[in-house]
């Protein structure tokens, strides 16, 4: 397995394997500096957090992590707690989980420990790993909502406003296994300037620092690049009738395979 690197953003399309290899959380864990790993763990999407939370710490624990400590916020006023903010200033990675992503968005946007992961993770200094709901909120503008199956329109989805980690892209997970594409579509029909990200479960799209994404896990991540589309109705017609969108580049990356952001070109990973 490559190793990435330390300041990697591992952005995750859920139901990850926590049982047997263990492929995309050992990645993560060796991004946050494997025995030498200080992870902090944030399940507040979950509505469960205390039995997430420990999950993940007793996983990463059994990794070898040199520390590991939940950063359990549930009221907005925590996300100026010092014991937490503390921890974030010595930390090396930052794990947020699954769950509802308006409720992780809700108590932690513009926080003080929040901003300064952000920080953090723009200056290389920490990796940050999300999945599923701790994925969809990496962008600017987050995927909140909506069905899936249908033919694009504007009612299929509901947007909000993602915590920024990333905010060039939109993500959307569980992709093909909840049939989301027409979901992430819709989505891309009012931003064509973002780029559309849907992850498959067990499956995970690394953003490293040198403007590369590599894909990891058992399934693919599908890249919908907008900025070169030539035609939408989107602002014509009702929000439940059919989107027309024209000139879209399409991208379906496998295990390996990588994506230059820069270029906007994707690269094949080696047959093993």
């Amino acid at each position: 397995m490559k190793q990435h690197q330390r300041s990697s953003v591992l952005v995750i399309g859920g139901a990850e394997d926590k049982v047997h290899g263990k492929e995309i959380l050992h990645s993560f864990w060796h991004c946050a500096g494997g025995t030498d790993a200080i992870i902090g763990i944030v399940p507040s999407a979950s509505r469960e957090p205390t039995i997430i939370g420990d999950r993940y710490v007793s996983i990463f624990g059994e990794m070898g992590a040199k520390e590991l400590k939940v950063l359990d916020v549930r009221d907005r006023s925590q996300g100026e707690d010092q014991g937490f903010q503390e921890f974030v200033e010595k930390c090396t990675g930052i794990f947020m989980t699954g769950g509802d992503q308006l409720r992780l968005c809700g108590l932690l946007a513009d926080t003080p420990l929040m901003e300064r992961i952000r920080q953090r993770v723009k200056l290389g200094e920490i990796s940050l790993g999300g999945t599923s709901a701790g994925a969809a909120v990496m962008g600017h503008h987050m995927i909140a909502g909506g069905s899936s199956g249908e033919s694009p329109n504007r009612a299929l989805v509901d947007m909000a406003m993602g915590l920024g980690i990333l905010p060039e892209v939109i993500v959307d997970q569980h992709f093909h296994n909840r049939n989301r594409m027409a979901r992430l579509l819709s989505a891309l029909s009012n931003h064509p300037e973002r780029l559309g990200i849907g992850i498959d479960e067990d499956t995970c799209a690394v953003f490293q620092q040198d403007e590369y994404i590599e894909v990891i896990g058992k399934g693919t991540v599908t890249i919908v690049d907008g900025q070169a589309m030539s035609y939408t109705n989107q602002g014509k017609v009702e929000a439940q009738d059919p989107l027309a969108l024209h000139n879209l580049r399409l991208h379906i990356l496998g295990h390996g395979d990588r994506y230059n952001r820069k270029t906007h070109q994707p690269i094949a990973g080696k047959v093993e």
